[in-house]
């Protein structure tokens, strides 16, 4: 079952940068590890997890998976973009658990959708929707986000990163 989420008021690049931070700190202290696969995002999460210095301690490392052909070659089963399309909780849920599994991490992260324009080579493309997933040893979970209109595409991955990283909080249940 999928969770709509969104960001809670206007992201900017030193507050989700600082969550990071927290995050990747937190991560280290427990000796948690941490991969992504992203799509949409184009490794910007994983970019934020890399700007903590000693995150090798715990990022394992990412796929930017932006066709579907790597989604495919980096593990997603072509048969789950096949029948729900590639902008989908399935599509996100198998990204996280493949993610996982290539790197052998504690915790994955999965990241589809389309920001601003239609996607013209996949006819699930709704601009503005996004799909991500967080593959964990018990269990992985989904999340939808509609994010609002934005001044440009790094506004877009800065809103979802943001998203992300507050559900991973969460999940971690960071204190």
């Amino acid at each position: 079952m999928v969770e709509e989420v969104k960001a809670c008021g206007v992201v900017d690049h030193d507050t989700v940068r600082s969550k990071y931070r927290t995050l990747v700190l937190f991560l280290i202290e427990k000796g948690i590890t941490i991969s992504s696969m992203e799509s949409c995002t184009g490794g910007q999460i994983a970019s934020l997890l890399t700007d903590t210095e000693g995150s090798s301690a715990v990022f394992k490392g990412a796929f930017v998976t932006y066709r579907n052909d790597v989604k495919i070659k980096s593990g997603v089963p072509q048969s789950v973009i096949e029948q729900y399309g590639v902008y989908s909780e399935q599509t996100a849920e198998a990204m996280a658990e493949a993610c996982r599994r290539n790197f052998d991490s504690d915790v994955a992260i999965g990241v589809t959708g389309s920001f601003g324009n239609v996607d013209p080579y996949n006819i699930d493309s709704i601009p503005g929707e996004v799909f991500f997933a967080i593959a964990a040893a018990d269990g992985t979970k989904c999340y939808k986000c509609s994010i609002p209109e934005q001044d440009s595409r790094l506004s877009y991955k800065l809103y979802i990163a943001d998203v992300v990283v507050d559900c991973l909080t969460a999940i971690l249940q960071m204190k």
